[in-house]
């Protein structure tokens, strides 16, 4: 009977885990150098959005991924405001494979953090006076796909930080 308990407290061990354990902003900015002239002017904006993730390894099996969030919003040829978002996470993570680790730190982790970066720009935004971003879903399995095929042909290799 031991032999089955230790058996299964093995498999239980070296299963794969995944557990969030804490979401925050680590940076937030926010400015509007054409104000208050901008709010005068008709409404024409031309949203650019910038967006990256970075990974970085911590003590044990956590790791930090940071979502970047980038927006720049001109009106004609004048920017009108400009907001960043830096929105994190820590995670728990054990047991994967370096193809499973490197898709889970970039493609799974930044899809959790998305949200929170939406809707953090869209407050700032909002406190700025201007109409809500309200961005769209995006893939980040298509993108980590595109990162993947990039790096294979400029001969890279995909690293765990």
């Amino acid at each position: 009977m031991t032999d089955q308990q230790n058996t299964a407290a093995n498999e239980e061990e070296s299963a794969p885990q995944f557990s969030l354990q804490r979401i925050y902003v680590r940076d937030l900015s926010f400015e509007a150098p054409k104000s208050p002239a901008i709010f005068r002017q008709q409404w024409e904006p031309s949203v650019g959005l910038d967006l990256n993730t970075r990974q970085k390894a911590l003590e044990n099996d956590f790791h930090e991924v940071v979502l970047t969030l980038s927006v720049t919003v001109k009106n004609g040829e004048e920017v009108a405001f400009i907001a960043e978002v830096q929105q994190a996470g820590i995670f728990l993570i054990k047991n994967l494979d370096a193809a499973s680790m490197s898709h889970t730190l970039g493609a799974f982790c930044p899809n959790i953090l998305f949200p929170y970066a939406r809707e953090a720009l869209d407050s700032l935004v909002t406190r700025g006076s201007f109409p809500a971003l309200m961005l769209a879903p995006v893939n980040f399995d298509a993108l980590y796909a595109q990162e993947l095929q990039r790096m294979q042909e400029a001969g890279e290799t995909p690293t765990v930080q």
